[in-house]
């Protein structure tokens, strides 16, 4: 049965354990044997990605962008800010509400008094509502009324979505009214016990751990997750699965970005991709994934881009389902940045099917870990990339904080953005 609430989800997990674990005598045992447990199975039958498109190749650019900036002027598109993770390697907390005044002290720079002390998340967001304000008066439209059109789902930790809403809406809600904000607190869970003798059990004492990307995007499609508030009134009032269903059929595409994506700091908006999305759309496809270059020096894990031989099509499949393969030998790599032309079939389809369910082991207690792009396997899925497919510029920990203060510096530096903040009181 697909879990249809949390509850149930994480019951799926435990029969998950007692199904396909049922081997495995403690956490310890499946630690040793990950590698073979969480396996792609057609490992041994990948090669280089065969249909990603350049985007720069196709003829019809100027349509697709303009296909785009309708969109996105018309309020047809619904925009996920995924500030959820927990940022361990960082820790410096909950990465929506990372500052400069953070950062600098970590590599050792004392003084950012050049840079507003603006959270990450105010930051994206403020650079969103920016170029949609640039894009009305381009068009000779009323910025506020287009501002207006927007609706967006910001997503954090349940230990951070409270403050994260409430500093939104505080800045935000005269932009967009409160009715077109949408949070959800991602939900984190106990580790699995097993003892000698006994069954797999949930320990209740242990810490309670996100279940990474996959499970964010599979709890959006639960009863109750999503909820609206205002600034002066915390109440949350929840959607109905049936409500969040019926909202995601005013849109021609979801797009899921990264709150760690640096870049995203000076372009929020990429009209040709939105237009892409939209136009791949039209031809049933439901997830369109970025792929992107490996950093050449510093190689990161992530979702590699292959064609699977038995399948015979490409897919993206996180580097830790790959036996044997080391961050080196990822030269095509998800951006984490994905289009949902359809969004309401993509997750109604997501609902009723689920994703699969990697182990990982944290002081020996089980937790399980499934991947937002694993949705690739469940729908018709397109990829492309750019001729100069740039490594991903992302905050995931010390050695990327020279990256994200040059990212802000240059963020405030752009004529106009600082102006429009502090119409906004910041």
């Amino acid at each position: 049965m697909v879990p249809a609430n949390l509850d149930a989800y994480a019951q799926s997990c435990r029969l998950w354990a007692r199904t396909c674990l049922a081997a495995y005598p403690h956490p310890r045992a499946v630690a040793a044997s990950l590698d073979e447990i969480n396996a792609y199975p057609q490992t041994r039958r990948l090669s280089p990605p065969r249909t990603v498109q350049i985007l720069e190749s196709r003829p019809d650019r100027p349509r697709l962008k303009e296909l785009g900036r309708a969109a996105a002027l018309a309020g047809q598109i619904f925009w996920e800010h995924a500030a959820a993770g927990e940022g361990a390697r960082l820790g410096l907390g909950p990465k929506f509400l990372i500052k400069p005044s953070d950062l600098s002290p970590q590599c050792g720079q004392s003084d950012q008094s050049d840079l507003a002390d603006l959270g990450l998340g105010l930051r994206r967001l403020g650079r969103f509502f920016f170029e949609v304000d640039q894009l009305a008066r381009a068009a000779g439209l009323e910025p506020l009324t287009v501002l207006g059109r927007q609706k967006l789902l910001v997503v954090a930790s349940e230990d951070a979505i409270d403050e994260v809403a409430q500093q939104t809406l505080a800045v935000f809600g005269s932009v967009a009214p409160a009715a077109n904000w949408l949070f959800m607190a991602q939900a984190a869970f106990p580790g699995l016990k097993r003892e000698a003798g006994q069954d797999w059990e949930f320990d209740l004492a242990s810490p309670h751990r996100l279940h990474n990307h996959g499970s964010m995007a599979w709890q959006k499609t639960m009863d109750g997750q999503l909820f609206r508030r205002t600034v002066n009134d915390p109440t949350r009032h929840y959607l109905s699965q049936a409500e969040f269903f019926q909202l995601l059929t005013e849109f021609v595409d979801l797009v899921s970005l990264n709150v760690e994506d640096l870049d995203y700091l000076t372009q929020a908006l990429d009209l040709e991709t939105l237009g892409l999305a939209i136009e791949l759309g039209k031809k049933d496809y439901g997830m369109v994934m970025e792929i992107t270059a490996n950093h050449p020096e510093r190689p990161i894990k992530g979702g590699m881009c292959a064609y699977d031989e038995v399948l015979g099509r490409d897919v993206v499949i996180e580097s830790f389902r790959l036996q044997g393969v080391q961050p080196r030998d990822i030269t095509h790599l998800n951006k984490n940045f994905n289009h949902y032309p359809h969004p309401e079939r993509v997750f109604s389809r997501l609902a009723r099917q689920g994703l699969f369910l990697p182990a990982v082991v944290y002081d020996d207690r089980l937790y399980f870990q499934p991947v937002q792009g694993d949705l690739n396997f469940l729908v018709p899925t397109a990829f492309f990339t750019r001729r100069t497919a740039k490594a991903i510029n992302s905050l995931k920990s010390a050695a990327d904080i020279p990256s994200a203060l040059l990212a802000m510096k240059k963020q405030d530096e752009d004529i106009g953005y600082r102006e429009f903040m502090r119409a906004l009181g910041l």
